[in-house]
């Protein structure tokens, strides 16, 4: 049922639940309630992106033992299952790149991106966020094998409004409709919110050709046609078959 997956991840993208607290993000009222809750599945997880630290990386970075020792590091934790995925991120000096965590306790997922040489060594810095998600990601056996998909955020646009209205409820449901149009393509393959109700409103990711094609499909959402989201999106390199 990855249709209804993805629209029950993504409810909370818009209109924000009144007097939300660090809770599972819950769907807006049906018409009909269905005999099971699909809300049910979706997982709080940790998302911690690598940014730039204070120290740049040396001029010989890509083959320095550090970088090494970094990624002997992030492959231990998605092998020992604390990470479900991560991937760098290739067009953007500032984000680094992208983890995300097997668990709902932020403490517990900072000291776990602590132990990175690379965050010790002073040349990456954490911003991290809770995410909900259904459990997608698959384990892998081929973690020195990359390829890339597409990380767009989701974020507030310049017509972002928290308010419930006709108009935002019509998007809305425009917004939904397309992510279902995506899902059944096979074009979006991971979505999810963010639970801390900051700028970042959630996450796609998209399992397609080129950042251009990402782009367009992107693009045909109703919510950033009508500027109450917008979209960054990333080329992010992954192990392969971990995604699904």
């Amino acid at each position: 049922m990855r249709k209804l997956s993805v629209v029950i991840a993504l409810l909370c993208l818009i209109v924000p639940v009144a007097g939300r607290q660090s809770q599972q993000p819950q769907p807006q009222s049906q018409p009909q309630q269905q005999k099971t809750d699909p809300a049910s599945k979706l997982l709080q997880f940790q998302m911690v992106l690598l940014k730039r630290g204070p120290k740049p990386t040396p001029p010989d970075w890509e083959s320095s033992d550090l970088r090494k020792e970094h990624l002997a590091y992030i492959r231990s934790l998605i092998a020992s299952d604390k990470a479900m995925i991560s991937g760098r991120i290739t067009d953007d000096p500032d984000l680094r790149g992208v983890v995300i965590f097997r668990t709902k306790s932020a403490d517990e997922a900072r000291a776990w991106i602590m132990g990175d040489p690379a965050i010790s060594a002073g040349h990456f810095e954490i911003e991290m966020h809770p995410w909900w998600s259904e459990d997608v990601m698959k384990k892998t056996t081929t973690l020195d094998k990359p390829m890339t998909a597409y990380l767009a955020f989701l974020v507030r646009g310049d017509k972002w409004t928290p308010e419930r209205t006709p108009q935002t409820e019509a998007i809305q449901k425009a917004h939904l409709a397309n992510i279902n149009k995506l899902a059944e393509m096979k074009k979006l393959v991971v979505a999810g919110p963010f639970g801390d109700n900051g700028t970042l409103r959630g996450v796609f990711v998209f399992r397609v050709n080129s950042i251009e094609e990402a782009r367009e499909l992107a693009a045909t959402d109703p919510a950033v046609q009508a500027g109450r989201l917008a979209l960054q999106i990333h080329p992010w390199v992954v192990p392969e078959g971990i995604l699904p």
